[in-house]
């Protein structure tokens, strides 16, 4: 058993920070435990901040712990509506297709069968890792020229152009073939009944619908469903959606047939021909996921395995090999030098990422170059005690602010061991914002990300997908397996690399690693969002060194929003945690009674 997974500890905070005024009072000096305080002796006090006893709480929860399996989803109903499916008989991958599927009908702004999806799965009877590519390519015909011709020059995020053909329902299908114990019927039967029944609205879904989904209160197909009442649901307002629990009871029944060749298809067309769109029923019906092989690096004795091209993963191994190089454990995590090389390393696996990567179905991209040990040490000898402030091209400035983090993250693993990483998404908020007529979700907006300058690896193409931001994580070693992702944009690779820094440098359980305080740099410049959680004198350590600081509220939303599921070989157990930053959480299998 790697036992440094398991113990509980913490990192520096603010909450420890706010006891400074105490400082000048004489701690330790108080009676004996249980002895009376002298007569006239007055008050005193005792430092009890460390029992021996007991465990650190300066992480946010503990981990769930379960000897079968557990759920690990940014709403608590979906990680229920899971766990329930593994209560059942139902495998990690019936458990994450239940996940899924709970999710879109939560939220809907995140999430949905209008998006595309990325797994990584372990399977233990195997020894073996799998991964797919469940994203949708452009219509055949939107080329930059037929762009062109329609006076069209920048990609709308919010327009019919950005929509390309959605992958997750055809990735559903395609893992439940290949490892679903379950029918699938059974698999989608609780999204179906929260659908039907009804769900409270929670407070960060609430404030989501608000922000994006009342810019679209002037189309009717999307009022009729997502805001029926004319606004959006307020904290604790049930909400039910019966167009969808059709959808999904269709795909349940008849497979992705539903989705890509039958009535669901055609509603998709039709959105798009009423809008001069260019997608067609054979877009739709020739569209295939991809059983992929994820690719992987070692940082300091674990294999940490990403999904490759087309999606931003190999930026996160790119930043593990650059920061491996560091004494990053003696320094410590609330440390300026640490922070500093991450940073560091995360601008030069972004710029090498945004460089090279597109659909490696049209597009010749040095993936495992990119993820090297010789390019790292190439790049950690160029890194100095200075902020890299180098900027990205102004052509590409444009489509990089447009993309956008509207994702959901979830991990699950079953009573054998199997671990599902699983991440899908609409793209923007709300995606596009179309809906097809009578299916309860949102078509994606994945499109916006394309290059409209010929020439780039992500140049728009027709049957091209375009540069993905959602990355499913893994990390091995001695029979430890943790499944994990952070959804954000492109605070993904960044974030899943400092989370295998938490695990791995700094002794941290896989709940606290998910709590700690993290950066989101952005993809240009100097300027980085950090949380409320680090010292002072680090934060002022690193503006010196030229970084440009914007201090944003502890947990917040900023910094995309986790899940973590992690089985034991040794132990023959499992634990979950789940991200404060989100309204989720880590949910056992109930064992049987």
């Amino acid at each position: 058993m790697f036992f440094r997974c398991l113990r509980l500890v913490g990192f520096v905070s603010l909450a420890y920070l706010a006891i400074a005024p105490l400082a000048n009072a004489q701690f330790n000096s108080a009676p004996t435990a249980g002895a009376p305080a002298p007569n006239g002796a007055g008050g005193f006090i005792r430092d009890s901040r460390k029992h021996p006893h007991e465990p650190s709480r300066d992480n946010a929860f503990s981990m769930t712990i379960n000897k079968y399996g557990i759920a690990a989803t940014l709403q608590t109903l979906a990680s229920q509506a899971s766990a329930s499916i593994l209560a059942k008989g139902g495998n990690a991958v019936d458990a994450a297709i239940a996940a899924n599927a709970a999710l879109g009908v939560i939220e809907p702004m995140m999430n949905g069968i209008g998006g595309d999806l990325f797994a990584i799965i372990w399977d233990p009877k195997q020894k073996k890792t799998y991964a797919i590519n469940a994203s949708g390519w452009s219509p055949k015909n939107e080329t930059i020229d037929a762009m062109k011709a329609k006076g069209i020059t920048t990609m709308n995020g919010d327009g019919i152009y950005a929509i390309t053909v959605p992958g997750a329902v055809a990735g559903w299908e395609a893992l439940h073939k290949r490892f679903g114990k379950l029918p699938l019927s059974v698999d989608l039967a609780p999204a179906i009944a929260l659908a039907e029944n009804g769900f409270p609205v929670t407070e960060t879904d609430s404030a989501n619908w608000d922000q994006y989904g009342m810019p679209y209160k002037d189309r009717p197909a999307f009022t009729s469903v997502f805001l029926p009442s004319g606004t959006y649901p307020k904290i604790g307002q049930m909400f039910r959606n019966p167009d969808i629990a059709n959808s999904l009871r269709m795909i349940g029944q008849k497979g992705a047939d539903a989705f890509y060749r039958g009535p669901i298809a055609d509603a998709i067309v039709k959105v798009s021909e009423e809008n001069n769109g260019f997608m067609t029923k054979s877009d739709l019906a020739d569209y295939k996921p991809e059983w992929i092989e994820p690719v992987s690096t070692t940082y300091h004795g674990w294999r940490v395995y990403e999904t490759p091209p087309n999606t931003q993963g190999i930026a996160a191994l790119s930043m593990l090999n650059v920061m491996e190089r560091y004494p990053l454990r003696e320094w410590g995590h609330d440390s300026a030098k640490t922070l500093h090389i991450e940073m560091e390393a995360k601008a030069l696996a972004y710029a090498d990422m945004l460089h090279y990567v597109g659909d490696p179905n049209v597009e010749d991209i040095p993936t495992q170059k990119l993820i090297s040990k010789e390019l790292a040490k190439e790049r950690a000898a160029g890194i100095t005690d200075k902020a890299n402030c180098a900027v990205l091209p102004s052509d590409r400035k444009e489509q990089l602010d447009k993309l956008q983090s509207d994702t959901t993250y979830l991990a699950t693993v079953d009573r054998d061991g199997m671990v599902v990483s699983l991440i899908q998404s609409n793209a923007g908020n709300f995606g596009s914002g179309f809906v097809p007529e009578h299916t309860g979700f949102v078509l994606q907006n994945r499109g916006s990300g394309f290059y409209m300058q010929p020439g780039q690896p992500n140049s728009l193409a027709g049957h091209k997908r375009p540069l993905h931001t959602i990355i499913p994580a893994m990390m091995q070693k001695d029979g430890v397996t943790i499944g994990f992702g952070i959804m954000s944009g492109f605070n993904q690779a960044q974030a899943h690399a400092q989370f295998v820094a938490n695990v791995v440098d700094f002794d941290m359980n896989i709940q606290a690693a998910m709590d700690a305080a993290r950066f989101n740099k952005g993809n240009s410049g100097c300027s980085v969002n950090i949380e409320d959680g680090y010292p002072k004198e680090v934060l002022e350590k690193l503006a010196l060194q030229g970084h440009q600081i914007n201090l944003v509220p502890r947990y917040s939303m900023v910094m995309g929003r986790g899940n973590v599921a992690m089985h034991d070989d040794t132990l023959g157990v499992n634990f979950g945690a789940s991200d404060p930053r989100a309204d989720g959480q880590a949910i056992p299998e109930q064992p049987p009674y």
